[in-house]
Protein backbone atom coordinates (compact mmCIF):
# COMPACT_ATOMS: atom_id res chain seq x y z
CA UNK A 1 0.00 0.00 0.00
CA UNK A 2 2.83 2.38 0.93
CA UNK A 3 4.52 1.65 -2.39
CA UNK A 4 1.31 2.38 -4.36
CA UNK A 5 0.71 5.66 -2.52
CA UNK A 6 4.32 6.68 -3.12
CA UNK A 7 3.96 6.04 -6.86
CA UNK A 8 0.78 8.17 -7.02
CA UNK A 9 2.40 11.02 -5.08
CA UNK A 10 5.47 10.82 -7.30
CA UNK A 11 3.42 10.95 -10.49
CA UNK A 12 1.48 13.99 -9.24
CA UNK A 13 4.73 15.69 -8.24
CA UNK A 14 6.29 15.00 -11.63
CA UNK A 15 3.26 16.39 -13.44
CA UNK A 16 3.45 19.55 -11.35
CA UNK A 17 7.18 19.98 -11.95
CA UNK A 18 6.98 19.35 -15.68
CA UNK A 19 4.26 21.98 -16.03
CA UNK A 20 6.25 24.76 -14.38
CA UNK A 21 7.86 27.48 -16.46
CA UNK A 22 11.39 27.51 -15.11
CA UNK A 23 14.03 25.45 -13.34
CA UNK A 24 13.16 24.68 -9.70
CA UNK A 25 14.75 26.48 -6.79
CA UNK A 26 16.41 24.62 -3.92
CA UNK A 27 13.23 24.47 -1.82
CA UNK A 28 11.29 22.90 -4.69
CA UNK A 29 14.10 20.40 -5.23
CA UNK A 30 14.08 19.50 -1.54
CA UNK A 31 10.33 18.78 -1.64
CA UNK A 32 10.75 16.52 -4.67
CA UNK A 33 13.55 14.56 -3.02
CA UNK A 34 11.49 14.07 0.15
CA UNK A 35 8.59 12.80 -1.96
CA UNK A 36 10.94 10.45 -3.80
CA UNK A 37 12.26 9.14 -0.48
CA UNK A 38 8.81 7.80 0.40
CA UNK A 39 9.27 5.03 -2.18
CA UNK A 40 10.45 1.76 -0.64
CA UNK A 41 13.15 1.39 -3.32
CA UNK A 42 14.69 4.76 -2.48
CA UNK A 43 17.01 5.87 0.30
CA UNK A 44 17.84 9.57 0.53
CA UNK A 45 20.69 10.60 2.80
CA UNK A 46 22.72 13.73 3.44
CA UNK A 47 26.51 13.47 3.12
CA UNK A 48 27.32 16.91 4.51
CA UNK A 49 26.28 20.55 4.47
CA UNK A 50 28.09 23.25 2.56
CA UNK A 51 29.46 26.38 4.19
CA UNK A 52 26.25 27.99 2.95
CA UNK A 53 24.19 25.50 4.98
CA UNK A 54 22.88 23.58 1.98
CA UNK A 55 22.58 19.80 1.82
CA UNK A 56 24.83 17.58 -0.28
CA UNK A 57 22.68 14.48 -0.79
CA UNK A 58 22.76 11.06 -2.37
CA UNK A 59 19.80 9.01 -3.56
CA UNK A 60 20.44 5.27 -3.48
CA UNK A 61 17.90 3.32 -5.51
CA UNK A 62 17.60 -0.43 -5.91
CA UNK A 63 16.13 -3.68 -4.66
CA UNK A 64 17.56 -6.71 -2.90
CA UNK A 65 21.25 -6.77 -1.98
CA UNK A 66 22.06 -3.26 -3.21
CA UNK A 67 25.76 -3.38 -2.30
CA UNK A 68 26.55 -6.55 -4.21
CA UNK A 69 25.19 -5.83 -7.65
CA UNK A 70 26.71 -3.60 -10.35
CA UNK A 71 26.02 0.09 -9.82
CA UNK A 72 26.03 3.28 -11.87
CA UNK A 73 26.57 6.67 -10.23
CA UNK A 74 24.96 9.78 -11.74
CA UNK A 75 26.09 13.30 -10.82
CA UNK A 76 24.31 16.59 -11.34
CA UNK A 77 25.37 20.10 -10.42
CA UNK A 78 29.11 19.64 -10.87
CA UNK A 79 28.96 23.20 -12.18
CA UNK A 80 26.59 25.58 -10.43
CA UNK A 81 25.61 27.44 -13.60
CA UNK A 82 24.59 24.18 -15.32
CA UNK A 83 21.12 24.03 -13.77
CA UNK A 84 19.94 21.56 -16.43
CA UNK A 85 22.23 18.91 -14.97
CA UNK A 86 20.41 18.93 -11.62
CA UNK A 87 17.08 18.47 -13.32
CA UNK A 88 18.39 15.59 -15.47
CA UNK A 89 19.73 13.79 -12.39
CA UNK A 90 16.53 14.24 -10.39
CA UNK A 91 14.22 13.27 -13.23
CA UNK A 92 16.31 10.14 -13.78
CA UNK A 93 15.82 9.22 -10.14
CA UNK A 94 12.08 9.91 -10.32
CA UNK A 95 11.63 7.81 -13.44
CA UNK A 96 13.60 4.73 -12.43
CA UNK A 97 12.48 4.54 -8.79
CA UNK A 98 9.58 2.26 -9.77
CA UNK A 99 11.34 0.39 -12.61
CA UNK A 100 11.55 -2.99 -10.90
CA UNK A 101 13.14 -4.68 -13.93
CA UNK A 102 16.06 -2.25 -14.00
CA UNK A 103 16.45 -2.17 -10.22
CA UNK A 104 16.55 -5.96 -10.02
CA UNK A 105 19.93 -6.01 -11.75
CA UNK A 106 21.47 -2.60 -11.05
CA UNK A 107 21.89 -0.23 -8.13
CA UNK A 108 21.85 3.50 -8.87
CA UNK A 109 23.52 6.24 -6.87
CA UNK A 110 22.27 9.71 -7.81
CA UNK A 111 24.02 12.81 -6.48
CA UNK A 112 21.51 15.45 -7.60
CA UNK A 113 23.37 18.68 -6.86
CA UNK A 114 27.02 18.96 -5.91
CA UNK A 115 27.06 22.79 -6.14
CA UNK A 116 23.93 24.04 -4.35
CA UNK A 117 25.55 27.29 -3.15
CA UNK A 118 26.36 28.22 -6.75
CA UNK A 119 23.09 26.82 -8.13
CA UNK A 120 21.13 29.24 -5.93
CA UNK A 121 22.55 32.16 -7.92
CA UNK A 122 20.20 31.25 -10.77
CA UNK A 123 17.26 32.36 -8.61
CA UNK A 124 19.02 35.28 -6.92
CA UNK A 125 18.19 38.93 -7.58
CA UNK A 126 21.62 39.30 -9.20
CA UNK A 127 22.05 36.54 -11.76
CA UNK A 128 25.45 35.40 -12.97
CA UNK A 129 27.08 32.10 -13.88
CA UNK A 130 28.55 31.19 -10.55
CA UNK A 131 30.89 28.24 -9.95
CA UNK A 132 32.15 28.68 -6.39
CA UNK A 133 30.58 27.65 -3.10
CA UNK A 134 29.98 29.85 -0.04
CA UNK A 135 33.42 29.62 1.54
CA UNK A 136 35.54 32.76 1.94
CA UNK A 137 38.58 32.62 -0.30
CA UNK A 138 41.25 35.06 -1.44
CA UNK A 139 41.28 34.21 -5.15
CA UNK A 140 43.96 36.71 -6.17
CA UNK A 141 46.10 36.00 -3.09
CA UNK A 142 46.57 39.62 -2.10
CA UNK A 143 45.60 39.24 1.54
CA UNK A 144 42.07 40.61 1.09
CA UNK A 145 38.81 38.74 0.64
CA UNK A 146 36.37 39.31 -2.21
CA UNK A 147 37.44 42.91 -2.77
CA UNK A 148 36.92 42.79 -6.55
CA UNK A 149 33.52 41.17 -7.26
CA UNK A 150 31.05 41.73 -10.08
CA UNK A 151 29.03 44.96 -10.11
CA UNK A 152 25.71 45.39 -11.89
CA UNK A 153 26.56 48.63 -13.67
CA UNK A 154 23.36 48.92 -15.72
CA UNK A 155 21.12 47.76 -12.83
CA UNK A 156 19.33 45.06 -14.86
CA UNK A 157 19.91 42.16 -12.44
CA UNK A 158 22.32 40.34 -14.78
CA UNK A 159 26.09 40.21 -14.94
CA UNK A 160 27.03 40.23 -18.61
CA UNK A 161 29.98 41.83 -20.42
CA UNK A 162 31.53 45.25 -20.69
CA UNK A 163 33.20 46.65 -23.77
CA UNK A 164 35.36 49.77 -23.95
CA UNK A 165 36.32 51.47 -27.20
CA UNK A 166 40.10 51.42 -27.62
CA UNK A 167 42.58 51.44 -30.50
CA UNK A 168 44.38 48.69 -28.56
CA UNK A 169 41.29 46.47 -28.44
CA UNK A 170 41.40 42.95 -29.85
CA UNK A 171 37.67 42.74 -30.62
CA UNK A 172 35.32 44.14 -33.21
CA UNK A 173 31.67 43.53 -34.06
CA UNK A 174 30.62 40.47 -36.05
CA UNK A 175 29.64 41.54 -39.59
CA UNK A 176 26.44 39.46 -39.43
CA UNK A 177 25.39 40.52 -35.95
CA UNK A 178 26.76 43.75 -34.41
CA UNK A 179 25.66 42.56 -30.98
CA UNK A 180 28.43 39.94 -31.02
CA UNK A 181 32.16 40.65 -30.66
CA UNK A 182 34.82 38.63 -32.45
CA UNK A 183 38.57 38.60 -31.97
CA UNK A 184 40.50 40.09 -34.89
CA UNK A 185 44.01 40.79 -36.09
CA UNK A 186 44.42 44.36 -34.80
CA UNK A 187 46.93 45.22 -37.53
CA UNK A 188 44.57 44.20 -40.34
CA UNK A 189 41.26 45.78 -39.37
CA UNK A 190 40.08 49.35 -39.64
CA UNK A 191 36.86 48.64 -37.78
CA UNK A 192 36.04 50.13 -34.40
CA UNK A 193 37.86 48.03 -31.80
CA UNK A 194 37.00 47.17 -28.21
CA UNK A 195 38.56 45.83 -25.07
CA UNK A 196 36.30 43.21 -23.48
CA UNK A 197 35.76 42.59 -19.77
CA UNK A 198 33.22 41.06 -17.43
CA UNK A 199 30.78 43.60 -15.99
CA UNK A 200 32.27 45.37 -13.02
CA UNK A 201 34.80 47.85 -11.62
CA UNK A 202 38.50 47.42 -10.89
CA UNK A 203 38.02 47.91 -7.17
CA UNK A 204 41.60 47.16 -6.12
CA UNK A 205 43.12 49.09 -9.06
CA UNK A 206 45.39 46.28 -10.18
CA UNK A 207 44.33 46.42 -13.84
CA UNK A 208 42.13 43.32 -13.55
CA UNK A 209 38.37 43.10 -13.32
CA UNK A 210 36.37 40.79 -11.03
CA UNK A 211 39.33 38.55 -10.18
CA UNK A 212 38.40 38.24 -6.47
CA UNK A 213 34.75 37.22 -6.46
CA UNK A 214 32.32 36.86 -3.59
CA UNK A 215 32.29 33.09 -3.94
CA UNK A 216 34.53 30.27 -2.85
CA UNK A 217 35.78 27.05 -4.45
CA UNK A 218 34.34 25.42 -7.56
CA UNK A 219 33.46 21.76 -7.02
CA UNK A 220 34.49 20.87 -10.58
CA UNK A 221 37.94 22.42 -10.27
CA UNK A 222 39.09 20.92 -7.01
CA UNK A 223 39.90 17.24 -7.65
CA UNK A 224 43.24 15.51 -7.64
CA UNK A 225 43.68 14.72 -11.33
CA UNK A 226 45.65 17.59 -12.88
CA UNK A 227 44.72 19.79 -9.92
CA UNK A 228 45.14 23.42 -11.12
CA UNK A 229 47.20 24.70 -8.19
CA UNK A 230 47.19 28.46 -7.55
CA UNK A 231 44.34 29.09 -9.99
CA UNK A 232 41.24 31.01 -8.86
CA UNK A 233 38.31 28.83 -7.69
CA UNK A 234 40.54 25.74 -7.25
CA UNK A 235 41.35 26.10 -3.57
CA UNK A 236 44.62 25.82 -1.67
CA UNK A 237 44.83 22.06 -2.20
CA UNK A 238 42.84 19.32 -3.89
CA UNK A 239 39.60 18.11 -2.29
CA UNK A 240 39.71 20.95 0.20
CA UNK A 241 35.95 21.44 0.52
CA UNK A 242 33.30 19.68 2.59
CA UNK A 243 31.27 18.63 -0.44
CA UNK A 244 34.16 17.10 -2.40
CA UNK A 245 35.60 15.37 0.67
CA UNK A 246 32.24 13.93 1.70
CA UNK A 247 31.60 12.66 -1.82
CA UNK A 248 34.95 10.88 -2.10
CA UNK A 249 34.68 9.42 1.40
CA UNK A 250 31.33 7.99 0.38
CA UNK A 251 32.49 6.69 -3.00
CA UNK A 252 35.49 4.88 -1.58
CA UNK A 253 33.08 2.70 0.40
CA UNK A 254 30.84 1.88 -2.59
CA UNK A 255 32.74 -1.01 -4.14
CA UNK A 256 29.93 -1.88 -6.52
CA UNK A 257 30.15 1.23 -8.74
CA UNK A 258 31.54 0.31 -12.15
CA UNK A 259 30.60 3.44 -14.13
CA UNK A 260 29.83 7.13 -13.72
CA UNK A 261 27.59 9.35 -15.80
CA UNK A 262 28.28 13.01 -15.08
CA UNK A 263 25.98 15.72 -16.34
CA UNK A 264 28.44 18.53 -16.88
CA UNK A 265 30.33 20.54 -19.50
CA UNK A 266 32.75 17.73 -20.42
CA UNK A 267 31.62 15.53 -23.28
CA UNK A 268 32.92 12.07 -24.17
CA UNK A 269 29.54 10.66 -25.17
CA UNK A 270 28.50 12.42 -28.35
CA UNK A 271 32.22 12.48 -29.26
CA UNK A 272 34.39 9.75 -27.66
CA UNK A 273 37.89 10.35 -26.34
CA UNK A 274 40.90 9.49 -28.47
CA UNK A 275 43.86 7.30 -27.55
CA UNK A 276 47.29 8.87 -27.31
CA UNK A 277 49.97 6.18 -27.04
CA UNK A 278 52.66 8.57 -25.85
CA UNK A 279 50.50 10.06 -23.09
CA UNK A 280 49.27 6.61 -22.07
CA UNK A 281 52.85 5.45 -21.42
CA UNK A 282 53.75 8.34 -19.14
CA UNK A 283 54.46 7.58 -15.50
CA UNK A 284 51.43 9.72 -14.66
CA UNK A 285 48.95 8.47 -17.25
CA UNK A 286 47.58 11.37 -19.33
CA UNK A 287 45.50 9.49 -21.91
CA UNK A 288 42.69 6.99 -21.55
CA UNK A 289 44.09 3.52 -22.16
CA UNK A 290 43.44 1.85 -25.50
CA UNK A 291 40.92 -0.71 -24.27
CA UNK A 292 38.95 1.94 -22.41
CA UNK A 293 38.87 4.18 -25.48
CA UNK A 294 37.29 1.29 -27.39
CA UNK A 295 34.64 1.01 -24.67
CA UNK A 296 34.05 4.77 -24.83
CA UNK A 297 33.48 4.49 -28.59
CA UNK A 298 30.95 1.68 -28.15
CA UNK A 299 29.01 3.57 -25.45
CA UNK A 300 29.18 6.75 -27.53
CA UNK A 301 27.47 4.95 -30.41
CA UNK A 302 24.67 3.90 -28.04
CA UNK A 303 24.37 7.48 -26.80
CA UNK A 304 24.11 8.95 -30.29
CA UNK A 305 21.45 6.41 -31.26
CA UNK A 306 19.44 7.20 -28.12
CA UNK A 307 19.78 10.96 -27.85
CA UNK A 308 18.26 12.72 -30.83
CA UNK A 309 20.17 16.00 -30.66
CA UNK A 310 23.47 15.95 -32.54
CA UNK A 311 26.53 17.75 -31.15
CA UNK A 312 27.47 21.19 -32.34
CA UNK A 313 30.46 23.27 -31.24
CA UNK A 314 31.25 20.73 -28.51
CA UNK A 315 34.97 20.33 -27.85
CA UNK A 316 35.32 20.11 -24.07
CA UNK A 317 36.87 16.77 -23.19
CA UNK A 318 37.50 17.76 -19.58
CA UNK A 319 39.27 20.48 -17.62
CA UNK A 320 41.96 20.39 -14.95
CA UNK A 321 40.71 19.27 -11.56
CA UNK A 322 37.29 18.14 -12.77
CA UNK A 323 35.31 15.21 -11.42
CA UNK A 324 34.77 13.45 -14.75
CA UNK A 325 38.50 12.83 -15.24
CA UNK A 326 39.09 12.00 -11.58
CA UNK A 327 36.51 9.20 -11.75
CA UNK A 328 38.51 7.51 -14.50
CA UNK A 329 42.16 8.38 -13.89
CA UNK A 330 42.18 8.27 -10.09
CA UNK A 331 39.20 6.05 -9.26
CA UNK A 332 39.62 3.55 -12.10
CA UNK A 333 35.97 3.41 -13.12
CA UNK A 334 34.42 3.90 -16.52
CA UNK A 335 33.57 7.58 -16.67
CA UNK A 336 31.14 9.22 -19.09
CA UNK A 337 30.07 12.84 -19.26
CA UNK A 338 27.64 14.92 -21.28
CA UNK A 339 26.18 18.41 -20.98
CA UNK A 340 22.83 16.84 -21.91
CA UNK A 341 22.09 19.71 -24.28
CA UNK A 342 23.99 22.18 -26.43
CA UNK A 343 22.86 25.02 -28.63
CA UNK A 344 21.87 23.45 -31.97
CA UNK A 345 23.30 24.68 -35.23
CA UNK A 346 21.06 27.49 -36.40
CA UNK A 347 19.49 27.36 -39.82
CA UNK A 348 21.28 29.44 -42.43
CA UNK A 349 19.81 32.89 -42.94
CA UNK A 350 18.56 32.85 -46.52
CA UNK A 351 17.96 36.62 -46.42
CA UNK A 352 21.59 37.49 -45.69
CA UNK A 353 23.37 39.43 -48.43
CA UNK A 354 26.78 39.41 -46.73
CA UNK A 355 29.68 38.14 -48.82
CA UNK A 356 32.22 37.81 -46.01
CA UNK A 357 33.70 34.50 -44.91
CA UNK A 358 33.66 34.92 -41.12
CA UNK A 359 32.25 31.84 -39.42
CA UNK A 360 29.63 31.89 -36.73
CA UNK A 361 30.85 32.04 -33.17
CA UNK A 362 29.03 30.26 -30.36
CA UNK A 363 27.34 33.55 -29.50
CA UNK A 364 26.26 34.45 -33.04
CA UNK A 365 24.98 30.93 -33.67
CA UNK A 366 23.07 31.03 -30.38
CA UNK A 367 21.40 34.33 -31.22
CA UNK A 368 20.36 33.02 -34.65
CA UNK A 369 18.92 29.88 -33.05
CA UNK A 370 17.14 31.90 -30.34
CA UNK A 371 15.50 34.06 -33.00
CA UNK A 372 14.32 30.96 -34.87
CA UNK A 373 12.93 29.58 -31.59
CA UNK A 374 11.20 32.91 -30.80
CA UNK A 375 13.28 33.37 -27.66
CA UNK A 376 13.37 37.12 -27.22
CA UNK A 377 14.68 37.41 -23.67
CA UNK A 378 18.23 36.13 -24.04
CA UNK A 379 20.26 39.28 -24.76
CA UNK A 380 20.96 42.54 -22.95
CA UNK A 381 21.32 45.33 -25.48
CA UNK A 382 24.55 47.27 -25.25
CA UNK A 383 24.03 50.39 -23.14
CA UNK A 384 26.48 53.20 -22.35
CA UNK A 385 27.52 53.57 -18.72
CA UNK A 386 29.77 55.99 -16.85
CA UNK A 387 32.76 54.01 -15.72
CA UNK A 388 35.34 55.33 -13.22
CA UNK A 389 38.14 53.23 -14.73
CA UNK A 390 37.61 54.54 -18.28
CA UNK A 391 37.21 58.28 -17.96
CA UNK A 392 36.60 59.96 -21.31
CA UNK A 393 36.05 56.62 -23.07
CA UNK A 394 32.89 55.05 -24.40
CA UNK A 395 31.98 52.04 -22.25
CA UNK A 396 28.94 49.84 -22.82
CA UNK A 397 27.43 46.96 -20.88
CA UNK A 398 25.48 44.14 -22.53
CA UNK A 399 25.71 40.71 -24.09
CA UNK A 400 24.12 37.29 -23.91
CA UNK A 401 22.33 36.77 -20.62
CA UNK A 402 23.81 34.30 -18.13
CA UNK A 403 22.70 30.66 -18.17
CA UNK A 404 20.90 30.68 -21.53
CA UNK A 405 23.71 29.16 -23.61
CA UNK A 406 24.21 26.20 -21.26
CA UNK A 407 20.61 25.51 -20.30
CA UNK A 408 17.68 25.10 -22.69
CA UNK A 409 14.26 26.62 -22.07
CA UNK A 410 12.60 24.54 -19.37
CA UNK A 411 9.89 23.44 -21.78
CA UNK A 412 12.49 21.30 -23.56
CA UNK A 413 13.86 19.60 -20.44
CA UNK A 414 11.29 16.81 -20.13
CA UNK A 415 12.11 15.27 -23.53
CA UNK A 416 15.85 15.66 -22.89
CA UNK A 417 15.52 13.89 -19.54
CA UNK A 418 13.54 11.01 -21.04
CA UNK A 419 16.21 10.35 -23.67
CA UNK A 420 19.02 10.44 -21.11
CA UNK A 421 17.13 8.13 -18.79
CA UNK A 422 16.80 5.70 -21.69
CA UNK A 423 20.52 5.98 -22.39
CA UNK A 424 21.55 5.20 -18.80
CA UNK A 425 19.25 2.19 -18.74
CA UNK A 426 20.81 0.97 -22.00
CA UNK A 427 24.25 1.43 -20.47
CA UNK A 428 23.13 -0.72 -17.54
CA UNK A 429 22.12 -3.50 -19.93
CA UNK A 430 25.76 -3.85 -20.98
CA UNK A 431 27.16 -4.12 -17.45
CA UNK A 432 29.30 -7.10 -16.35
CA UNK A 433 27.30 -10.28 -15.82
CA UNK A 434 28.97 -13.44 -14.52
CA UNK A 435 27.43 -16.82 -15.30
CA UNK A 436 28.44 -20.46 -14.86
CA UNK A 437 28.07 -22.80 -17.84
CA UNK A 438 28.94 -26.37 -18.86
CA UNK A 439 29.16 -27.90 -15.40
CA UNK A 440 30.54 -31.42 -15.50
CA UNK A 441 31.16 -33.79 -12.58
CA UNK A 442 33.24 -36.92 -13.27
CA UNK A 443 33.73 -39.83 -10.88
CA UNK A 444 37.38 -40.89 -10.53
CA UNK A 445 39.02 -43.76 -8.67
CA UNK A 446 39.40 -43.64 -4.93
CA UNK A 447 36.18 -41.76 -4.30
CA UNK A 448 37.47 -38.64 -6.05
CA UNK A 449 35.44 -36.30 -8.24
CA UNK A 450 36.59 -33.96 -10.99
CA UNK A 451 34.55 -30.77 -11.32
CA UNK A 452 34.85 -28.66 -14.45
CA UNK A 453 32.86 -25.54 -15.27
CA UNK A 454 33.13 -22.40 -17.38
CA UNK A 455 32.80 -18.91 -15.92
CA UNK A 456 31.45 -16.46 -18.52
CA UNK A 457 31.24 -12.68 -18.48
CA UNK A 458 28.06 -12.56 -20.55
CA UNK A 459 28.20 -8.83 -21.23
CA UNK A 460 29.52 -6.26 -23.68
CA UNK A 461 31.57 -4.54 -20.98
CA UNK A 462 34.62 -6.03 -19.26
CA UNK A 463 34.55 -6.60 -15.54
CA UNK A 464 37.27 -3.97 -15.00
CA UNK A 465 38.33 -0.91 -16.94
CA UNK A 466 41.86 -1.25 -18.27
CA UNK A 467 43.02 1.56 -16.03
CA UNK A 468 41.14 0.07 -13.08
CA UNK A 469 42.98 -3.21 -13.61
CA UNK A 470 46.28 -1.38 -13.92
CA UNK A 471 45.71 0.66 -10.77
CA UNK A 472 44.74 -2.49 -8.84
CA UNK A 473 42.10 -0.50 -7.01
CA UNK A 474 38.93 -2.32 -8.09
CA UNK A 475 38.35 -5.57 -6.27
CA UNK A 476 39.28 -8.71 -8.15
CA UNK A 477 36.78 -11.41 -9.04
CA UNK A 478 36.83 -13.98 -6.26
CA UNK A 479 36.00 -17.59 -7.11
CA UNK A 480 35.21 -19.66 -4.02
CA UNK A 481 34.46 -23.39 -3.79
CA UNK A 482 32.75 -24.37 -0.54
CA UNK A 483 34.78 -27.59 -0.04
CA UNK A 484 37.38 -27.56 2.71
CA UNK A 485 41.03 -27.15 1.73
CA UNK A 486 41.84 -30.67 2.92
CA UNK A 487 39.31 -32.14 0.49
CA UNK A 488 40.59 -30.24 -2.56
CA UNK A 489 43.37 -32.27 -4.15
CA UNK A 490 43.75 -30.16 -7.30
CA UNK A 491 42.70 -26.57 -7.87
CA UNK A 492 42.33 -23.69 -5.44
CA UNK A 493 39.62 -23.21 -2.87
CA UNK A 494 39.83 -19.48 -3.53
CA UNK A 495 41.02 -18.06 -6.83
CA UNK A 496 41.32 -14.40 -7.78
CA UNK A 497 40.85 -13.13 -11.35
CA UNK A 498 42.06 -9.63 -12.19
CA UNK A 499 39.77 -9.06 -15.18
CA UNK A 500 37.40 -10.73 -17.61
CA UNK A 501 36.84 -9.11 -20.96
CA UNK A 502 33.47 -8.84 -22.67
CA UNK A 503 32.12 -12.34 -23.44
CA UNK A 504 35.30 -13.94 -22.10
CA UNK A 505 35.16 -17.47 -20.70
CA UNK A 506 37.46 -18.87 -18.03
CA UNK A 507 37.59 -22.64 -17.57
CA UNK A 508 37.83 -23.89 -13.99
CA UNK A 509 38.67 -27.34 -12.67
CA UNK A 510 39.02 -29.09 -9.30
CA UNK A 511 39.56 -32.60 -8.05
CA UNK A 512 37.83 -33.10 -4.71
CA UNK A 513 37.26 -35.84 -2.20
CA UNK A 514 33.70 -35.16 -1.16
CA UNK A 515 30.08 -36.20 -1.49
CA UNK A 516 26.78 -34.39 -1.20
CA UNK A 517 26.50 -30.77 -2.27
CA UNK A 518 29.02 -28.02 -2.84
CA UNK A 519 28.49 -24.36 -3.69
CA UNK A 520 30.57 -22.42 -6.18
CA UNK A 521 30.48 -18.63 -6.07
CA UNK A 522 32.21 -16.05 -8.22
CA UNK A 523 32.10 -12.29 -8.40
CA UNK A 524 32.93 -8.89 -6.98
CA UNK A 525 30.59 -6.13 -5.79
CA UNK A 526 30.86 -4.21 -9.10
CA UNK A 527 30.26 -7.33 -11.25
CA UNK A 528 27.58 -9.00 -9.16
CA UNK A 529 27.86 -12.62 -8.04
CA UNK A 530 27.12 -15.89 -9.76
CA UNK A 531 26.33 -18.93 -7.65
CA UNK A 532 26.14 -22.60 -8.62
CA UNK A 533 25.00 -25.61 -6.58
CA UNK A 534 26.96 -28.78 -7.38
CA UNK A 535 25.60 -32.25 -6.62
CA UNK A 536 28.45 -34.75 -6.28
Amino acid sequence: MKHTIAILVLVLTQNLIFSQADYPDLNQISKRLKTLDKDSNVNLSTLTKTEGGKDIQVIKIGTGDLNNKPAIAILGGVEGYHVLSVELAIQFAERISTDEKALDKTTFYIFPNMSPDAYAQYHDKLKYERRGNATDHDHDRDGRLSEDPYEDLNKDGFITQMRAESPLGKYTTHPDDPRVLIEVDTSATKSKRYQLYSEGIDNDKDGKFNEDLKEGIAFNKSFTYNFPAFEPLAGNYAVSQKESRALLDYLFEQWNIYAFVTFGPANNLSSPLKYNAQDAKKRIVASPLEGDVAINKMISEIYNKTVSQKPFMQDNMGTDGDFFQWAYFHFGRLSFSTPGWWVPEAEKDSTSTSDHKIKDTKESNFLKWAKQENLDNVFVDWKKVDHPDFEGKTVEVGGVKPFVMDNPPFSKVDSIAIEHTDFILKLAQHQPKLEFHNLKVETLKGGLKRITVDLLNNANLPTHSELGQRSRWLRKIRIDLSASKDNILAGNKIELVTKMDALETKSLSWIVKANGKLTLKAGAPHTGFAELNINL
